[in-house]
């Protein structure tokens, strides 16, 4: 659905079911997938230092994924990806790439939430205040585990036995610290990697991806622990100030346990599922 007053130039690549509204310029390099909502005056780019008649020997690729969705007067920075049902808001300036269900907004484009593939914003994040020891997250054996805290007038401890209050033994353990609010950390599954995630000071929220359920969890208090499992698309952000992640691991680290593409976690998942 091609409206008035859009121009596509050449090597562009337009696929099925797409909506691009009025005023919008489609330049070299640009690839639209299937379904994508393209809103009014939309501006893409694909040259990130131009001048007049000084062109370059070739384009930087830009593409955005499919069902995502761009709203009206965004601009879009040449070289990046908008992944697959994101949802950029009127009026953004995209300057990096936005992974997949994230919806962005404001200048410089950052995230605010996460979508559903339907375009809604997902459920509000679930603030853990009482919970029983275990409670499960989705079909996949996500969970948040309460651990003991103990508090009097000296302080507070909470305190965790590997074998009583987690379903794995630990061979690692990470921090994560210093992290700007705007930036997202995670952005990728395991394959074979158990993990348990805590926040011993500060807030986190933490986007839990199992293919089926996505929820968020915001992990404010070190006697809550989130554990995923192998095959759990997983995302922190929302960092608040000097918040701290504190994470147990199943595994050393190994590189090619990383799944850092959407779409090849799901495959991923298929492939577990039919085995």
């Amino acid at each position: 659905n091609i409206c008035d007053h859009v121009f596509i130039e050449n090597d562009v690549v337009v696929g099925d079911r797409v909506t691009v509204k009025c005023g919008v310029q489609v330049w070299d390099g640009i690839q639209i997938d299937d379904d994508v909502f393209v809103g009014p005056n939309v501006t893409f780019t694909n040259d990130r230092f131009p001048r007049s008649r000084r062109y370059q020997e070739s384009v930087l690729r830009t593409r955005i994924h499919t069902g995502a969705s761009i709203g009206a007067n965004a601009t879009l920075l040449p070289g990046i990806e908008i992944g697959a049902y994101a949802m950029i808001g009127a009026g953004a300036v995209v300057t990096r790439s936005v992974p997949p269900h994230a919806i962005a907004i404001g200048n410089p484009a950052r995230i605010k939430g996460y979508a559903d593939s339907r375009g809604a914003e997902c459920v509000p994040p679930l603030r853990i205040a009482s919970v029983d020891a275990v409670t499960p997250i989705g079909d996949r054996g996500v969970a948040i585990y309460r651990m003991p805290v103990m508090a009097d007038i000296r302080g507070s401890l909470s305190v965790g036995e590997f074998d009583k209050h987690m379903p794995f033994s630990p061979k690692r353990y990470f921090f994560v610290y210093g992290v700007p609010s705007k930036e997202t950390r995670g952005q990728h599954a395991h394959r074979e990697c158990h993990q348990m995630l805590s926040s011993p000071h500060g807030s986190i929220t933490v986007l839990v991806d199992d293919g089926r359920t996505r929820e968020e969890v915001v992990l404010d208090n070190p006697g809550i622990g989130l554990y995923l499992p192998p095959l759990v698309w997983a995302v922190q952000y929302k960092y608040s100030a000097n918040a701290v992640l504190f994470v147990l691991a199943s595994h050393e680290y190994a590189a090619t346990d990383y799944i850092r593409d959407y779409g090849e976690f799901r495959l991923a998942l298929e492939s577990s599922r039919a085995a």
